[in-house]
């Protein structure tokens, strides 16, 4: 294994150990039957590795039985008791689930094949995802609450997944630039404003950002990842936009010191979505707005990675009202379509 792939395994396999919590808990790794099955063995036996390492108690549970408690397989009063494969989910519950996406994973199973309409070949009800579509660089994607306050795992994770992508980021995805000029189009952002993109990417927003606030405005691109930054520095150039290297969650910004925020595809990537919005709205003068944008609808997104939606993601309607009222918005528009997510809020 090459030298990067191994400190990328190395780091992951950390942080993933940092999210398991603290006591007693039965940890399974699953993954996509359609998938490479070594993939789900490989991981586990390196998070047990990883755990004894680092002085917890570890025992790998081999066949899979019925019963709900670590005494049915002979190992009580261990700390972790560690299972791999499709068949330990089938007939047990878990305290945390780790499913791996792959490049070959996926269903075409619906909710309904097993009672309660959990699919137990999809990543739902996984309270931890790993991105293995390339094996040597293996990202964990989504940590559940509350698991995902435990942690450094956001900063290293989030730019291991994008630096390596961010070359080719507008290659895949440069048919969304229409989309992008349509929302910023439509949300209203005022003409000599000032404007922060949160989690700017390559910067497809910059250029219909700065035609929404004209010559006089101000255009600021925020993002976690230098690659992406450096990507983003020719969109930036044009439109006249800085660069800022930062986290959406601690921003380098006075208080009240934006009229709108421009937020695409940020809430899902961040560990908890009110402090995050908590932040948005701590940068944004009373009255300005927060845009949140995604070229693909909610659905399709799901879809796109194996799962099906929740009622209680957080950008659902019903939690994305009480998430925005709780921080200092008030929810003023909502369109969840086949094509696009699209929200606005305004500071209150």
């Amino acid at each position: 294994m090459p030298n990067a792939s191994r400190q990328r395994w190395d780091e992951m396999l950390r942080g993933l150990a940092d999210l398991l919590p603290a006591g007693p808990a039965s940890v399974l790794v699953d993954g996509a039957e359609q998938g490479p099955a070594p993939l789900a063995g490989r991981l586990a036996a390196r998070l047990a590795a990883t755990l004894k390492a680092s002085g917890r108690e570890c025992v790998w549970l081999a066949v899979p039985r019925q019963g709900g408690n670590p005494e049915d397989s002979g190992v009580p009063g261990r700390a972790i008791w560690l299972a791999e494969g499709s068949g330990w989910r089938q007939v047990r519950s878990w305290d945390v689930v780790i499913w791996l996406r792959t490049a070959s994973g996926g269903s075409s199973r619906g909710p309904g094949d097993r009672p309660g309409g959990e699919r137990p070949d999809s990543e739902d009800g996984a309270a931890i995802v790993i991105d293995l579509h390339d094996p040597d660089w293996p990202v964990i994607r989504r940590v559940a609450a509350p698991l995902a306050a435990r942690g450094q795992w956001y900063l290293t994770e989030t730019r291991a997944f994008f630096s390596c992508r961010a070359a080719t980021w507008d290659a895949r995805f440069g048919d969304d630039l229409p989309g992008y000029a349509a929302a910023i189009a439509e949300a209203g952002i005022a003409r000599d404003s000032v404007v922060i993109d949160v989690g700017c990417g390559t910067g497809r927003a910059l250029p219909p950002l700065r035609r929404a606030v004209g010559p006089a405005g101000t255009v600021v691109a925020v993002d976690l990842t230098p690659e992406m930054l450096d990507e983003a520095r020719p969109a930036s150039q044009a439109a006249r936009a800085a660069l800022v290297l930062a986290d959406a969650r601690q921003l380098p910004f006075a208080d009240a010191s934006a009229d709108a925020v421009f937020a695409a595809g940020l809430v899902n990537h961040l560990p908890h979505a009110e402090a995050g919005l908590a932040e948005l709205a701590r940068v944004t003068r009373p009255g300005g707005r927060l845009v949140l944008y995604h070229p693909s609808g909610r659905a399709a997104l799901a879809a796109r990675h194996g799962r099906t939606l929740s009622p209680g993601e957080p950008l659902s309607a019903a939690p994305l009202r009480r998430s925005t009222q709780a921080t200092g918005w008030r929810l003023a528009a909502y369109d969840d379509a086949v094509d696009r997510f699209f929200a606005v809020a305004v500071r209150r």
